[in-house]
């Protein structure tokens, strides 16, 4: 089992819903209006005046072999609108109850 952490820019909320649904995806744990700056490009998401947009960040986990498919579909919605912002990051699960 993984684990995978998907902080992105609000904006991009309903076609993530959509991707994991499209992949059979559906325990996960959603939050939104998250602040964040992301390491490479982009602008920050304070909810300021200055930087008003947010972010938000799914946490779901998975079996291995589901994965691949999903970093491939959320690296082509990042390439759609690079400037928005999309991550993901995979960790393994050492137990669930």
């Amino acid at each position: 089992m993984k684990a995978i952490f998907i902080p992105y820019d609000q904006a991009h909320k309903e076609r993530i819903l959509g991707l994991l649904e499209k992949t059979n995806i559906r325990g996960f744990t959603l939050w939104d209006g998250i602040q964040g700056k992301g390491n490479r490009t982009g602008e920050p998401h304070y909810g300021s005046h200055a930087w008003p947009t947010l972010n938000a960040a799914v946490l779901t986990v998975v079996p291995d072999e589901k994965v691949a498919g999903l970093l491939q579909k959320l690296q082509a919605l990042d390439k759609e609108s690079e400037n928005l912002g999309l991550h993901a990051f995979v960790w393994n699960v050492e137990q669930m109850v």
